[in-house]
Parts: structure tokens; C-alpha cells; sequence
């Protein structure tokens, strides 16, 4: 997985902790300035691959190169990167000023150099005036920013963040969010970011490895991690899948016949330059958002299911609702925004329904 202008290159790299493999043979590119995130769930290897940039492990085998230089043997003070903490770690008995100066205290500028970078930093993070502020009077969003004017002002090649923002609740999460994709933009400093939140790698990625028991499985941009997943664990980690069981009957140029059990014939455009062969097993995965839900069965001949209304849940912007079908354990997921009341028709519980969706909102993947 080679990117041209990559500050970061990572080539066979394994990390063992007596048995327990955290990465395991890993390679690919970082491009310069770019936003790239790690995810997975909690134990994936994510933060053990961070702090192998950081410096603060070592590979059990294989190599990281960071803007050219090989870092084997490099300290972590000694690399051209920076890191940013889930608890922040700002310093309790220094000011505001104090803190995001810190890094500076042995550069050998004068005071006045000093407080003119204090205050490049203090404007950027939108934080003006806030310099005599002590830890204490900060907020949980305040504290991040100077956690992130203190990493920046050394002016690193690479920013390295450990879940940065775990810490905040979920309003001011999705503002810091938009701001520090902002501040990654005005910068143009490669970010390397932790997560373990979908939806946080998708608003602000530019790439996103995601990973499991120490393995790298996809790189790729959000739109096409979400859209064409290239097996059924990126597929059910990003965001919520259907998943159905299926065997292909035909293939009609480029269009799949495929009986998916419950849902009879499912007709497809597969995503993957690879069509599957006739008789393969595969796997039929469709989004919710990508099921339409009808009061009476819709004029398609093909890829339409009646059910029944199994339960719903309203949630402001949108809604979520489980139809049962004939034949499957699982209740169906569909998800709508609510934007008009055009659904004012549905009922209770058990009502009946119609499915339908269109064939390139279904992906294919291998069983």
C-alpha cells in the first residue's frame, strides 16, 4: 500500500508481547499532510502501532521510516513527532501560557520570540486572552486545545493522537471534531489519529486503516470504506449492515443473481472488479439506510420482501425500525430520516410492510 510523498512509510512491522502478536506483519504509507486514522475495537493493536511511531515501543521485527530517516534505536524526544494524550496531561500548576510553552523552555529564544509563538498558538486554537487561565478554570474542550497548541508549537513533522477526544461528551466531541479537521487543514501537519468511534474516523479522515487482532484489513477513504468494504468485518464495523447468507445462480453482464435464503433472488451490481462465479457462496450485505419501507408492495419484479414490523425507535433527525421476514431469526434494520411525514402510515407492532431496494445499493462480499 504505497503513497507517493509518504512522511511515513511502515514495511513488515510486527510487535510481539510474549505470545500475544499486537501487530502483526504490517505495511503501508502515511502521505504528507495528511489525516490518517487507525481504527478498531479496543485491543485491535491501534495505540500499540501509535506508540511505535511515537518511539515509545520498539518493532519485534521490521522497520518505520518517518520523512526518509529509519527510527530504529530513535528515542521518542529524538523523532520529528509529537503526541497528543487521551487525559491531555496538561500540567496542574502551570498557566495556560506556561503549558503551551513548555516544549520551548531549552529552544534558547528570547522572550519575546517565546511569547510570540505562545501567541501564534493561542490564536489558532481560538483560545485568545486565555493565557493567565490556570489548569483548573479550564473546560474539558479548553484543555484539549491546549493539549494540542502544546504538541503543535514545536512545529512537528508528524502529530501523533491517542484518542484525544474520549474524554468530552458527545455535543462538544462532534464540535471538536470539525474543529480540529480545520486545525489539521491550516496546519498541513501530518495527523495520525487513534479511535476506536466510527463515526469520528469518518468525519475527518482523509484514510482510515482499519484494523483487527493486530491486522491491518482495509485502507481507504471513508466514502469508499463505508460503500465497498472488502470483507464482512470492515463491512459490520463501519457503520450497521445487513448481512445475508447467498449463493450465486447466474451472472448477467454485469449484474449477479443471487439467492439470498429469506430474501428469494436478489439482483446486484457487485462492487468488485472480480465477479463471483456462478454457485459461489458469498455474502449479501445491503445498509438500512439504503432499504426503502412501502405501505403496499412496490411496482419492482425483484428485490422487494414483505415482513412485519418488529419494533421502532424514534430519534429526533431520524429513525430506526426492525422488520421480521419469513424464514430469518434476525429482524431486518432499516433506517429513514425523518423529513416529512410521509411514513405517518405506519402503525404498531406487527404491522405488515414491503422492503425494496435497488441493485447498487447491495455489496457482495466473500463468504
Amino acid at each position: 500500500m504505497a503513497t507517493s510523498d509518504a512522511i511515513i512509510k511502515i514495511t513488515s512491522c510486527s510487535k510481539h508481547f510474549g505470545p500475544v502478536r499486537a501487530i502483526d506483519d504490517v505495511s503501508f504509507d502515511i502521505a504528507r499532510g495528511e489525516f490518517f486514522s487507525l481504527l478498531g475495537a479496543s485491543g485491535c493493536g491501534k495505540t500499540t502501532l501509535l506508540r511505535l511511531l511515537a518511539g515509545f515501543e520498539q518493532p519485534t521485527k521490521g522497520n518505520i521510516f518517518i520523512d526518509g530517516q529509519g527510527m530504529a534505536g530513535v528515542a521518542p524526544n529524538h523523532r520529528p513527532t509529537n503526541m497528543v494524550f487521551q487525559s491531555y496531561a496538561i500540567f496542574p500548576h502551570l498557566d495556560v501560557r506556561r503549558n503551551i510553552g513548555y516544549g520551548l523552555r531549552d529552544a534558547g529564544l528570547s522572550k519575546k520570540e517565546l511569547d510570540g509563538k505562545i501567541d501564534q498558538m493561542l490564536e489558532l486554537i481560538k483560545l485568545p486572552g486565555f493565557g493567565s487561565r490556570a489548569a483548573h478554570q479550564l473546560s474539558g474542550g479548553q484543555r484539549q486545545r491546549i493539549a494540542l497548541a502544546r504538541a503543535l508549537i514545536k512545529r512537528p513533522k508528524v502529530l501523533l493522537l491517542d484518542e484525544p477526544l474520549g474524554a468530552l461528551d458527545k455535543k462538544l466531541r462532534e464540535e471538536m471534531q470539525l474543529e480540529l479537521r480545520a486545525l489539521q487543514r491550516n496546519v498541513g501537519i501530518t495527523f495520525v489519529f487513534v479511535t476506536h468511534d466510527q463515526e469520528e474516523a469518518l468525519t475527518m479522515s482523509d484514510r482510515i486503516a482499519v484494523i483487527s487482532q493486530g491486522k491491518v484489513l482495509q485502507i481507504d477513504t471513508p466514502t469508499s470504506l463505508y460503500e465497498s468494504p472488502n470483507c464482512k468485518e470492515v463491512a459490520g464495523f463501519i457503520g450497521t449492515m445487513n448481512f445475508f447468507d447467498g449463493t450465486v445462480k447466474s451472472m448477467e453482464e454485469a449484474n449477479a443473481v443471487v439467492d439470498a435464503g429469506p430474501l428469494g433472488d436478489v439482483r446486484t451490481r457487485p462492487f468488485a472488479a472480480k465477479l463471483p462465479a456462478s454457485g459461489a457462496s458469498i455474502t449479501v450485505a445491503i445498509r438500512p439506510e439504503k432499504i426503502n419501507l412501502n405501505p403496499s408492495r412496490p411496482s419492482a419484479s425483484h428485490n422487494v420482501i414483505e415482513g412485519r414490523m418488529s419494533a421502532a425507535a424514534y430519534l429526533g433527525d431520524r429513525s430506526h425500525y426492525y422488520v421480521a421476514v419469513k424464514g430469518r431469526n434476525a429482524p431486518i434494520a432499516v433506517a429513514a430520516q425523518n423529513v416529512n411525514a410521509a411514513r405517518s402510515w405506519l402503525g404498531g407492532q406487527d404491522q405488515p410492510v414491503w422492503l425494496s431496494w435497488r441493485e447498487d445499493s447491495v455489496i457482495l462480499l466473500d463468504r
